[in-house]
């Protein structure tokens, strides 16, 4: 696993902000400020407590930076990293007050994230010794795109569009309202500066049939068997990228992928991964 870079800090900031504003309320923490003494120093982990990929160290950095800059971290599995259970992630030491306020967003940042990435790695592995490659959606969790966008990364997938500004996606709805699947596309390409990508989904094999002559950069092909995805590669024969889209499982994953299209996006890759069990431990 290549090193994936933290998010900028000035995107991180207000989604972690609100995370601890969130936990801290009106009154901060009540329980710690009644508990422990403003002297006690604390040294503790991050330990993993199943298997995964994880991700997410940069948000949960940041809240533990924002919440004391003082306290010393120490990351032993950086994101992207395997882990077994048992395994330490992180370390750190500092205000016993400042960690166990911290410690829940930090751990929420994580565990979301990891499952993200650990779920990915599922999908990635399924397709291995193929060409095709994973790629997320916009089913995100609204506020949390970019984290979760970049736990698919750690977990060796990649994205399809951030969002509906940084590529042209002309869907079902979009050629039902502009009047026709030509109509569309030739709208698309006459608005669309030289950097931007168009992409177009069709259901049907007559669908592509006509799309063909029009040269889009993308086909998104939605819903198909995998019959029919083998013919729609034929058909394309590579003038343009393909991508398989639609209730894609790990049990179907692999056969998808055979059919020789370019990409595969997961929308359950975001809205439907489970958490990651990962815990803190102190001493």
């Amino acid at each position: 696993m290549s090193h994936i870079p933290p998010l900028p800090d000035i995107i991180l900031e207000p989604i972690v902000r609100l995370a601890l504003q969130e936990d801290l309320g009106r009154a901060g923490d009540l329980t710690t400020d009644a508990t422990i003494d403003p002297e006690t120093q604390l040294i503790a982990v991050i330990r993993a407590r199943s298997p995964g990929s994880i991700a997410g160290l940069d948000a949960a950095g940041l809240a533990l930076r924002m919440i004391d800059p003082a306290v010393a971290l120490k990351i032993d599995q950086p994101d992207g990293s395997q882990v077994q259970a048992g395994d330490v992630v992180a370390s750190f030491e500092g205000s016993a007050r400042s960690i166990l306020t911290a410690e829940r967003t930090m751990l929420n940042f994580l565990g979301r994230l990891s499952g993200i990435a650990t779920f990915t790695r599922k999908f990635v592995d399924a397709i291995d010794g193929t060409s095709a490659r994973i790629v997320c959606t916009r089913k995100t969790t609204p506020g949390h795109r970019a984290v979760e966008k970049r736990a698919v990364r750690c977990g060796g997938g990649t994205s399809h569009r951030y969002g509906l500004d940084d590529a042209i996606m002309i869907k079902d709805n979009h050629i039902a309202a502009a009047g026709s699947l030509e109509d569309a596309v030739k709208r698309a390409q006459a608005y669309a500066g030289h950097l931007r990508m168009i992409e177009v989904e069709v259901d049907t094999l007559e669908q592509l049939e006509r799309l063909i002559p029009l040269a889009p950069h993308a086909v998104l092909l939605d819903n198909m068997d995998c019959e029919d995805l083998k013919t729609a590669v034929s058909m394309v024969n590579r003038r343009f990228t393909t991508e398989a889209s639609g209730g894609v499982t790990l049990d179907t994953v692999r056969a998808i992928a055979a059919t020789g299209v370019d990409f595969i996006s997961v929308g359950a890759l975001t809205h439907s991964a489970p958490n990651l069990d990962l815990g803190m431990d102190i001493g």
